[in-house]
């Protein structure tokens, strides 16, 4: 998978998180900017000029609060700047569990 490839899918399924709250929002109106907008803008840690790769989903969530369309094209940047330098840990991590 591309680094284009994983904007779209970030992007889709911060649509369909967006989809979820806006009827959270119609069944409890005032949700989104009472309780959501102040707990999100924490996660997407947005006092920060450059996001971290785990603060790009929530702040991708949180483009879709706004009226701007999201831009997949800026997301594949993002995805390309905070991919381009060498693993923060030395080394790709192992998720397989059998220590290889």
């Amino acid at each position: 998978m591309n680094n284009q490839q994983l904007a779209e899918l970030l992007a889709g399924i911060a649509k369909a998180n967006n989809a979820i709250l806006d009827a959270m929002d119609r069944a409890q109106p005032g949700f989104k900017t009472t309780h959501l907008t102040p707990v999100l803008n924490v996660a997407a840690n947005v006092r920060t000029a450059e996001p971290r790769l785990i603060d790009l989903p929530s702040r991708i969530l949180l483009r879709y609060q706004g009226r701007a369309a999201v831009d997949v094209d800026a997301i594949r940047i993002d995805l390309d700047r905070l991919t381009a330098g060498p693993p923060p840990h030395g080394g790709d991590l192992d998720f397989a569990g059998d220590g290889r």
